[in-house]
């Protein structure tokens, strides 16, 4: 049974695979080699349920053998190479300019063995970075280096944040493959077509479109299209506005009143009814709204490439 735990990249949580000379106590900080090489992590006691899952699961986080629990030594060294993954952007982000190169740096983070720094960043398009390494190198010797290209949405997951729902970015605490999501989810919703309403800090469209998109198509099921004839209790009408999760349909009558009825208590009608009706702001779409083109928010390509 594994007892403790770390939390890492994108804050996924990694077994530890603890010797049975070495006593750890929860909230300590311990050494433990990863692929990425030796890091500092602080450890945490793991739930029995959680614990028992993972010993009977197949596809459990990669377990991270402990080295050791880090001394006061080994804590000044760990804050000492937090101070320098710092600096070290810095630096790292003057050459990029320097060399006017299309790349964002985002994050840099260096091993506790200072074996390897790693420098990720995003690029819309491939970049040619041969003179920046050489560079790197020359700055920082006896050291590997890796210039690691990620998409928008692993920024955002490994910058970490919250989202305009008040709560941490579901790509930073659960959500570890992005679907494909595109303008339609939240038309069909009844969403604002607006970027910034239905897109996150990543500039992308929110990823929690897809939650709750299955609901609304069954909720619209029966449903008139806006704009259709309907015969109402009250009289004729044409369909307005669509409340999909009450299941109610807002209809403008003959009359020029709007009046909200259940959606089995009408029924469409081939007739032709003297009703204007207004399109509701959330329904309508245009290509550029803000400023911005709202294909730019649909766009994957390189959004996420796993490369954390």
């Amino acid at each position: 049974m594994y007892k403790y735990a770390v939390e890492y990249l994108k804050n996924t949580f990694h077994p530890l695979d603890v010797p049975e000379t070495l006593k750890i106590e929860d909230g300590q900080i311990v050494l433990v080699r990863t692929d990425k090489g030796e890091e500092a992590l602080k450890a945490f006691i793991v739930n029995s349920k959680v614990s028992e899952c993972w010993q009977n699961s197949k596809s459990k986080p990669e377990v991270f053998p402990v080295i050791r629990v880090l001394s006061q030594r080994d804590l000044q060294t760990f804050d000492d190479i937090k101070k320098e993954e710092v600096e070290s952007f810095f630096k790292c982000q003057a050459l990029v300019k320097q060399h006017k190169l299309n790349m964002n740096l985002v994050q840099c983070r260096i091993t506790f063995d200072k074996r390897k720094i790693t420098f990720y960043y995003t690029a819309p398009e491939r970049v040619d970075f041969r003179a920046l390494l050489k560079d790197l190198t020359q700055v920082f010797t006896r050291v590997r280096i890796d210039l690691r290209h990620i998409g928008v949405r692993d920024e955002t997951s490994i910058m970490q944040g919250c989202g305009v729902c008040g709560k941490p970015f579901c790509c930073c605490t659960y959500l570890r493959k992005f679907g494909s999501i595109n303008v339609k989810l939240a038309k069909d919703q009844g969403m604002p077509i607006a970027p910034g309403k239905i897109s996150g800090t990543c500039g992308r469209l929110l990823c929690c479109l897809n939650y709750e998109y299955s609901n609304y198509l069954d909720a619209a099921k029966g449903m008139p299209p806006i704009g259709s004839a309907v015969l109402t209790p009250d009289g004729l009408g044409k369909v307005c506005n669509l409340h999909f999760m009450c299941g109610k349909v807002s209809v403008k009558l003959e009359d020029g009143k709007t009046k909200e009825f259940l959606k089995g208590d009408i029924e469409m009608v081939d007739a032709d009814v003297n009703v204007e009706i207004d399109l509701p702001v959330m329904n309508s779409y245009t290509e550029d709204t803000e400023g911005i083109d709202i294909r730019q928010l649909e766009d994957d390509r390189n959004s996420s490439t796993g490369n954390v």
